[in-house]
């Protein structure tokens, strides 16, 4: 028998403590927000029932922690993630290669280039609404905004979770944290200032733009530069361009050294391309570091 809600949480929390810290987070609050809606409906309708005692009919229909634990990961199990790791090729060469069909390579790189962008757009919206939060706390709209100001922050975060889920195929949040619904603007705004995950949520949208500014950089120059020496035979080939002007002196290369500059161009954009994976692999496991709830 549970006697308040945080109770139910910490034991459907230890039910569920082998499974994804995202798949936790998900359950965790739709069962708040189902126990803590049907507490109050409960408590309206017969103010003189106790909490436990509304609580143990409000579990019974919703399921115990083990069955609602189950229940959870029947869901993952059947859900299928948004990208599939492929089946690796059995030889060294096709793995190396492999990379090109990879559906996590392309989405990194697409990811670590829209970084860019929102970086610049995450990197704006926190400084500003920090500073402004700061500054009208002595006016009568100061609590009210620094409330919708973190509450839009950790809206942010849920939306870049998903960005994360679908071009990184990391198992993010997919439900906004639950706020209580009865409580006072200062409560509320207590409730989100302690909460560790507003802070890591800000602290991950401000690192956004210098992570973005790398990724965008390195990823166009070693890109660019892969395809130019890749191609850069072919200048020569076609249009009879020098590879190489000192001077007065226009340089041909023979062929031989054409075709090794070629294949050289190939291996760097495809160590480019094993960099971008690896990339993404690693901001899949910070960003579920930052932006999971415990």
């Amino acid at each position: 028998m549970f006697n308040t809600i945080e109770e139910y949480l910490e034991a459907l929390k230890n039910e569920m403590k082998a499974a994804d810290p995202a798949l936790v987070q998900d359950a965790q609050t739709d069962a708040r927000e189902h126990l803590s809606t049907a507490l109050i409906v409960a408590r309206e309708s017969n103010p003189e029932i106790s909490e436990s005692e509304a609580l143990k009919k409000i579990i019974e229909e919703y399921g115990a922690p083990e069955e609602t634990a189950s229940a959870y990961h029947e869901i993952e199990r059947r859900t299928s993630p948004s990208l599939k790791q492929p089946v690796k090729p059995q030889s060294m060469l096709g793995r190396f290669f492999g990379v090109y069909i990879d559906p996590r390579t392309w989405g990194s790189l697409l990811f670590m280039f829209i970084t860019f962008v929102t970086g610049i757009i995450y990197f704006t919206w926190a400084v500003t609404g920090v500073s402004l939060s700061v500054s009208f706390l002595i006016l009568i709209i100061g609590i009210p905004f620094a409330i919708l100001f973190l509450l839009s922050v950790q809206g942010l975060a849920l939306l870049e979770g998903r960005l994360v889920e679908a071009l990184l195929g990391v198992r993010m949040p997919r439900r906004p944290l639950f706020a209580q619904p009865a409580l006072k603007w200062i409560e509320r705004l207590k409730a989100l200032v302690t909460d560790k995950h507003t802070w890591m949520s800000l602290i991950y949208m401000v690192l956004q733009l210098p992570l973005g500014v790398i990724y965008f950089s390195v990823n166009v120059t070693l890109i660019a530069l892969s395809l130019g020496v890749m191609f850069a035979p072919f200048a020569q080939l076609i249009w009879k361009l020098p590879m190489i002007t000192v001077g007065m002196d226009r340089i041909f290369l023979p062929y031989p050294a054409l075709v090794l500059l070629a294949i050289g161009g190939l291996l760097t954009l495809t160590l480019t391309l094993h960099l971008a994976r690896a990339v993404g692999w690693l901001h899949g496991k910070y960003a579920k570091w930052m932006l999971v709830s415990e």
